[in-house]
């Protein structure tokens, strides 16, 4: 099913994490017990090219704290301390400018340390989105892959699965992940009205600072990859989780870890061999999105000068709306009549 474009890509994106890794060895050594790092965005989803950037997130396990029990809701003590912290950080960003990848975006202001326990009791916090544990935790479920700390990355899963799961004991033999499937909505429309957030920001600047073309460009572009790229690791995660209910009629631990471990077009694949009915509805996606990956195979600066050209603008708009379309009739082939598929819509 995947294509050679999209084979070449995942190729490229094994061998660069394992460079990056292998220059991590020391801060392995040192940090590995006590914090996993993991890369999300098109290295972890296997689609990264020459012209990526590296998203990574720090996420350390906690130890009881040094001077009280934890107690009337204090948080542990993290393993990983905050000088051990700062040279992590200084490795990470070493690692990258040896590798001659690019800067991590805003100056490092995404690279922090969450832990396990900290994205597990923001779940539905009324903090959760400001303080970034809503992203750290959906992407380290929906398109991830581990750099180092494989054992601290597997028990962060499993605490964040559990978080989810406050139920399941009760509800074994039925369970449906509403709890799970509402926040990965909420990530894909999170990701929705920023963008339009943004949109609306530029169109209220004062006379003499309108946007630019190249502004313009810039946010159009990132329009066309958030509708493609994010669009697709939400929607893979919630057709897997709609295919497994419909066919076993409940979703277990197991059945997440499982969905965890693959990337979004491997979870495509899997539904398209679970249920051969959806063939049709799973290659189109997957044919549309290695379009999307030859289209945007370009460094930023010559995709910024065709999305100035109005007409090429136009067309790529377009793609995303048939995206959506055939993401849509996937998800809607698999089972529209469950009470799973209701959550989607009520």
């Amino acid at each position: 099913m995947a294509s050679p474009a999209i084979a070449e890509r995942r190729a490229f994106s094994h061998g660069r994490l394992q460079e990056f890794a292998a220059q991590l060895g020391q801060a392995e050594g040192s940090y590995g017990s006590q914090c996993c790092v993991y890369a999300t965005g098109s290295y972890g989803r296997g689609e990264a090219s020459r012209h990526s950037d590296l998203d990574v997130f720090i996420v350390g396990v906690t130890k009881p704290r040094s001077d009280a029990p934890e107690a009337g809701g204090e948080s542990p003590e993290r393993a990983l301390n905050p000088l051990d912290e700062t040279c992590l950080k200084s490795d990470l960003i070493r690692a990258t400018r040896a590798l001659e990848l690019p800067e991590f975006s805003g100056n490092g202001e995404y690279l922090q340390h969450y832990t396990d326990h900290e994205l597990a009791k923001a779940i539905g916090a009324p903090n959760d989105d400001h303080a970034n544990t809503f992203t750290a935790r959906l992407l380290m479920l929906l398109e991830s892959r581990p750099i180092f700390g494989q054992a601290v990355y597997e028990q962060a899963i499993a605490t964040i699965i559990d978080a989810y799961f406050l139920d399941y004991d009760d509800h074994a033999d039925s369970f449906e992940p509403v709890f799970l499937v509402n926040d990965i909505l909420r990530l894909w429309r999170t990701f929705c009205v920023n963008y339009e957030h943004r949109t609306r920001a530029a169109a209220k600047l004062p006379p003499g600072m309108e946007e630019t073309p190249e502004k313009k460009a810039k946010r159009k572009l990132k329009h066309y990859k958030l509708t493609h790229s994010r669009m697709l690791t939400c929607y893979s995660a919630i057709a897997s989780l709609l295919e497994t209910f419909s066919r076993q009629r409940r979703v277990s631990k197991d059945d997440i870890r499982q969905l965890v471990s693959e990337r979004p077009l491997d979870r495509l694949a899997a539904i398209g061999r679970q249920r051969n009915t959806v063939d049709d509805q799973v290659n189109a996606v997957v044919e549309h999105y290695a379009g999307f990956l030859q289209a945007t195979d370009a460094s930023e600066e010559n995709l910024v000068a065709q999305f100035q050209d109005r007409e090429f603008a136009r067309r790529r708009a377009y793609d995303a709306r048939t995206f959506g379309q055939l993401v849509f009739n996937l998800v809607r082939s698999i089972d529209s009549e469950s009470r799973l598929f209701q959550t989607l819509v009520v």
